[in-house]
């Protein structure tokens, strides 16, 4: 597969490149990361082919969309996306959320309409960009926020933030809007009321799982909206062998998740496939599937991912994979125009 094949983003003018770059490492998640391998980082996605790059404030509490911003400038042909739901709030010597050495901020909840114009005005002064072409709200959803609380969230959401970027769609200002999830069960809740362009949703649709099949990838087909493929290697576990574990949704991997992807690796491993050159390549599989954005924390992790985007896999392997019960039956294995 092609790095920098461009696919539209549901019906919208937006194109994004097949291989992006997801934010997160570049605001220290987990791990400092400098300013200089950040860069480097970003040099080295534009040069594989690399268009399409997200960030969000709560990546190091700003730090991911100012650095994000520093490198891409003035390059034409860069598509960004960031999102709205919490604003920063000065915080000095806060430290939470997994971010290490991340900037002297808090971020608090704010599914307002005010709030997701004004989060949207910040974004663009630490980009230092004058637009950026996607935005999406972030972690609305009953796992985020509990069931007791989703509900009026949703509706604070949707009245709220939702509308400020369908407004900002509509006068141009915006090229496409969503949700930016790790849970799709809210993008299906979500259509029943608005039109978005497309879902970020992160670690659902993967080697490893595959329920979006089950609803959400059948009306997102229906309705014309795409799906970016955030967390393709489910937060680390299918980022290398999983023979002596891994971390799964942010934490280490349970037994029973555990034993799927070991089981996986073997069938990768007997064609002679690298289980990450799977990972990212098999959401690609699905037409509804315009980008997969992996994270890195240095030039060297882009380059292997675009190195995995490029490894030949017979079709044989997902043939397999199905046959044994490791893809669910709906899932495409075949590579669409």
């Amino acid at each position: 597969m092609d790095p920098g094949e461009q696919r539209p983003l549901g019906r919208s003018r937006v194109c994004v490149s097949r291989l992006g770059l997801g934010g997160a490492a570049l605001g220290n998640l987990y791990a400092p990361v400098t300013d200089a391998d950040a860069r480097a980082a970003v040099d080295a996605a534009w040069r594989v082919g690399v268009r399409y790059f997200d960030t969000a404030p709560l990546y190091g509490f700003g730090l991911s969309e100012r650095r994000l911003g520093d490198a891409l400038r003035p390059r034409d042909g860069a598509v960004v996306s960031t999102k709205v739901g919490r604003r920063l709030h000065p915080a000095p010597g806060r430290e939470d959320g997994g971010f290490v050495d991340a900037l002297p901020f808090e971020p608090r909840w704010d599914y307002s309409y005010d709030g997701a114009r004004r989060s949207l005005d910040d974004s663009l002064q630490r980009l230092g960009l004058d637009h950026v072409d996607v935005a999406l709200v972030h972690d609305i959803g009953a796992l985020t926020h509990g069931p007791e609380q989703h509900a009026e969230r949703f509706k604070q959401a949707l009245d709220g933030a939702y509308r400020a970027l369908d407004e900002l769609r509509a006068q141009g200002v915006l090229g496409a809007i969503g949700l930016g999830v790790n849970e799709s069960e809210v993008c299906a809740e979500l259509l029943a009321h608005a039109d978005p362009d497309c879902f970020l949703l992160a670690g659902r649709y993967t080697l490893l799982e595959q329920t979006p099949l089950d609803s959400l990838l059948p009306l997102c087909a229906e309705r014309g909206v795409s799906l970016v493929v955030g967390g393709p290697y489910n937060s680390g576990l299918l980022a290398a062998s999983p023979a002596a574990g891994g971390t799964y949704d942010y934490q280490r991997a349970p037994p029973e998740i555990l034993a799927r992807a070991q089981a996986i690796d073997r069938v990768c491993n007997a064609h002679g496939v690298a289980l990450p050159a799977a990972a990212l390549q098999f959401p690609l599989l699905h037409p509804q599937v315009a980008a997969v954005i992996p994270g890195a924390r240095s030039a060297r992790e882009v380059e292997q991912n675009a190195e995995r985007m490029r490894a030949p896999i017979p079709p044989a392997l997902w043939a397999d994979l199905r046959e044994g019960g490791w893809l669910h039956p709906e899932a495409p294995i075949e590579a669409g125009p």
